[in-house]
């Protein structure tokens, strides 16, 4: 049986067909309203689009979800920046649910030990940081990787610069936070997921 992300949809603005971890789902409220599903869990009538900003906001200039739907519906004002908030909410969650799991590292210097002994799987960065400090913490985990311990070779450990101070301390409980890392666990994997999701749509 296939896993959720490798089942097949159409997007409706290209007519291609995708996994559907490499799109994003929009249901029609009983208002005639088209928003973003960023669960893929509401009911009603969905309609599926390319996971990206330029996608999203395509498929509502060129009336795609009237189209798919076969019926009128109605948009927010900005489809676009409605869907990237979302995305950013649920981020804000699964990092909180990370604290409290005790699987996320903030701090320069603690995150900077957790990359050194390669407990993380992923880097967090504000995008408000400092130049130097988002340089210095760069170089920390570009030395990790280029030196990996032998038998712990693997894919990058990525680095996400999505989120400001302000908003990552929001989704901590904390106060303006500039560095963050999630070690191994499942609550840190969740915040992973919902990371990758929302840097692919605002890379696209």
């Amino acid at each position: 049986m296939p896993r959720p992300d490798d089942q097949m949809r159409e997007c409706a603005l290209t007519r291609e067909k995708k996994p559907v971890g490499e799109l994003i789902r929009f249901v029609l409220g009983p208002d005639d309203l088209v928003v973003p599903d960023t669960d893929a869990k509401a009911e009603g009538r969905g309609v599926w689009i390319t996971l990206g900003n330029q996608a999203v906001a395509a498929a509502a200039k060129k009336n795609a979800f009237a189209k798919s739907l076969k019926t009128n519906v109605l948009l927010p004002d900005d489809l676009a920046g409605l869907t990237r908030q979302r995305l950013e909410q649920r981020l804000f969650g699964t990092l909180g649910l990370a604290r409290k799991a005790g699987q996320i590292v903030t701090g320069a210097t603690r995150v900077k030990a957790a990359i050194e002994a390669g407990e993380i799987i992923a880097l967090l960065t504000a995008t408000d940081a400092a130049p130097d400090g988002r340089d210095k913490m760069r170089t920390v985990l570009k030395g990790y990787q280029t030196h990996r311990p032998e038998g712990e070779a693997g894919d990058p450990i990525p680095h996400f610069e999505l989120l400001s101070a302000e908003q990552m301390g929001l989704a901590l409980g904390l106060e303006n936070v500039i560095h963050a890392a999630l070690p191994r666990g499942a609550a840190a994997q969740a915040a992973l997921a919902r990371a990758e999701r929302l840097a692919r749509y605002m890379a696209n």
